[in-house]
């Protein structure tokens, strides 16, 4: 399967530079975020993609939306793939605000307010990583899956960090990471 970081949001381009939280709820993708997504859309488009699951942070819909035009394929809403929530970007958009901006998209399975309320703990991704690559592995067709994520998750899942834009390979056979190391 494909994992793909979901381009550089608002979020992402005042914390690498300051490392302080700018207090952005459910932040969107800035024209170097969109640029990315393009590009990601471009690199994409010669694999033999069958289903595009993505997170349900607007930054992730952003990544995914044109990679999802360009395959011809639906966008599977799912927040086992969704970032740790750790900082103020982690409060996500409720639902309805969701279904405003991606009409085509269906959001059937989530709840109006579907990220936790508090930081989430380590352990706690770990275990979505491990309920995530058990359902990808019972798959039969799991390699021609794409994941628009997040760095946490794809941490979680891989043990590799990636950065925003970047395209990961990843085997849910294989078991979870051995180490992981959380700053970045």
């Amino acid at each position: 399967m494909i994992f793909l970081r979901h381009g550089q949001s608002e979020f992402n381009l005042h914390f690498s530079a300051t490392r302080v939280d700018p207090g952005i709820v459910d932040p969107r993708l800035t024209p170097l975020g969109h640029e990315q997504a393009a590009q990601a859309a471009e690199v994409l488009a010669g694999r033999d993609i069958r289903r595009i699951i993505v997170s349900p942070y607007t930054r992730a819909l952003e990544t995914a939306t044109p990679i999802g035009r360009r395959l011809g394929l639906p966008l599977t809403v799912t927040p086992t793939v969704r970032e740790r929530y750790a900082f103020v970007c982690d409060v996500g958009s409720p639902i309805s605000q969701l279904r405003a901006d991606w009409p085509d998209v269906a959001f059937h399975a989530l709840d109006e307010v579907w990220w936790p309320a508090i930081e989430e703990p380590q352990e706690q991704i770990m275990e979505r990583a491990a309920l995530f690559r058990a359902e990808m592995a019972a798959l039969d067709d799991w390699a021609h899956t794409l994941v628009v994520s997040h760095w946490g998750f794809i941490l979680a899942f891989t043990g590799k960090s990636v950065t925003n834009g970047e395209i990961l390979e990843a085997d849910p056979t294989i078991g979870p990471p051995r180490e992981l190391a959380w700053r970045h």
